[in-house]
């Protein structure tokens, strides 16, 4: 059996809640895959043990669920130490891992030394010169060392060809060698990724551009693994809509407050992974049709600005083109009766699924009676009353009600159809009564407009 050519990864901590920008890398890989006939790897960073919660796992897994991605493959980095111990053997062997004993407090007076200077704040490598007896020592006083990893600066220049950005360069001299260790012997985020990425086939990492300055230390660590390289893809990052940067922790725009909110998961889809590209905004109906709409060369290199207010026309939008069959469980379960028939009538003035809730309501009863403005229209009602038609009622009977009320009355327009609307309703606005009339049905609407009359 051959390997798709297309092997992608999301790989999020489960130290939170997914937000509206954290599923724009999850689409983004997804669709890629799905236009590709590839892969997508769920791949949780567990690695922080203290701050990962299987709560935030399991919420994960929900969230992306929910937006229709269904992971090919599952994996937790905190299963794959073995591995990471393996390379960094390998490492230390070939001089590219070395040790640093260093305090955050040190190191932060010899950056500032370094800008006083006028110089780049990069690692001086001044734990390369230290002797086993300088190591020894500095153990001794209760130092326990963090792991650089030695980047190649003979190559002058890492580039690559980003699917988003086309051709980066990072200048190797400008960078510090990396942390990969820390003190505790914990991993950092990069060998775990690299790792995992090389031993997983991953050939294609599309992440947000906040990244893009870690490519090329990463691309030296596969190219020192001996592992083929990925190709990335650093597209724009999502902001709240004032700019604000998203976080996990104070659960903005969280996936699962827009699910409870009763957001259709396609019109998140749409916004998240539309916007700031050169796509107009649109609802789509499924991820496949929007796998063919993306394009990572046509997203742009500014940051979007997610407005959840833009949710509510999209959601609306695909409510209103939904058939009755994709929707009838789901309102027998919001309590909503009345069949494709209700639906029809009341679709269009829908923006969450759940507002159907009010609209039967307003069908089944009771209402608050209206209370005519005056004594002429309190005459038109009880004309309007006397010229209600006969049962059954049918898709012509708001016509016919209608056009003999005007003839007895000499009323038109708004004068004719609101008050009419307000006793039959108890609003303003609304389904159209044509269709609503049929729904309420003449026991009911004669039940209020006497009801109105005797107020």
């Amino acid at each position: 059996m051959t390997s798709p050519s297309v092997i992608v990864r999301f790989a999020p901590s489960p130290t939170g809640f997914l937000h509206i920008g954290n599923a724009r890398p999850a689409l983004l890989n997804w669709l890629f895959a799905l236009k590709a006939g590839g892969r997508f790897i769920l791949r949780l960073d567990d690695t922080d043990r203290e701050r990962s919660k299987e709560e935030y796992a399991e919420a994960i897994q929900r969230d992306l669920n929910w937006l229709g991605i269904l992971p090919h493959q599952f994996e937790r980095q905190s299963l794959r130490t073995d591995s990471y111990d393996a390379v960094v053997a390998r490492l230390k062997a070939a001089g590219r891992l070395y040790a640093c004993y260093e305090t955050a407090d040190e190191l932060n007076r010899k950056r500032k030394r370094q800008a006083a200077r006028g110089l780049p704040p990069v690692y001086d490598r001044a734990a390369l010169k230290l002797t086993e007896d300088d190591r020894a020592k500095l153990e001794a006083e209760g130092r326990r060392p963090h792991w650089r990893f030695k980047l190649d600066e003979s190559v002058g220049h890492v580039t690559w060809d980003d699917l988003v950005r086309g051709p980066q360069t990072v200048d190797i001299g400008s960078l510090s060698d990396p942390v990969l260790i820390r003190e505790d012997g914990t991993y950092l985020y990069t060998l775990p990724s690299v790792v995992d990425d090389a031993d997983m086939g991953v050939t294609h990492i599309i992440r947000g551009d906040d990244h893009v300055t870690n490519t090329g230390v990463q691309l030296q660590l596969f190219e020192a693994l001996g592992a083929p390289l990925p190709i990335f893809g650093h597209h724009n990052t999502l902001t709240t809509a004032s700019g604000e940067g998203l976080s996990k922790r104070t659960g903005a725009l969280s996936l699962g407050s827009l699910r409870e909110a009763g957001y259709e998961p396609m019109a998140v889809n749409s916004l998240a992974v539309l916007i700031g590209t050169s796509v107009s905004v649109e609802p789509v109906v499924d991820l496949p049709t929007l796998a063919g709409l993306v394009d990572l060369s046509m997203v742009s290199k500014a940051p979007a600005k997610f407005d959840p207010a833009d949710l509510d026309g999209l959601n609306a939008k695909l409510l209103h083109a939904k058939p009755y069959a994709d929707v009838a469980d789901r309102l027998k379960a919001l309590g909503v009766e009345g069949g494709e028939a209700f639906w029809s009538a009341v679709r269009g003035n829908l923006v969450l699924l759940k507002d159907a809730v009010a609209w039967w309501a307003v069908v089944t009863g009771p209402i608050p009676p209206h209370v005519p403005a005056d004594e002429d229209e309190r005459a038109f009602l009880a004309s309007a009353r006397d010229l209600l038609p006969g049962d059954p009622f049918d898709g012509q009977s708001w016509k016919v009600w209608t056009d003999a009320v005007k003839a007895a009355t000499g009323r038109k327009g708004r004068a004719l159809f609101m008050p009419l609307r307000q006793v039959l309703t108890g609003l303003d606005h609304g389904p159209e009564l044509a269709a609503l009339l049929p729904l309420i049905g003449r026991e009911q609407a004669l039940a209020r407009l006497e009801a109105a009359l005797s107020s």
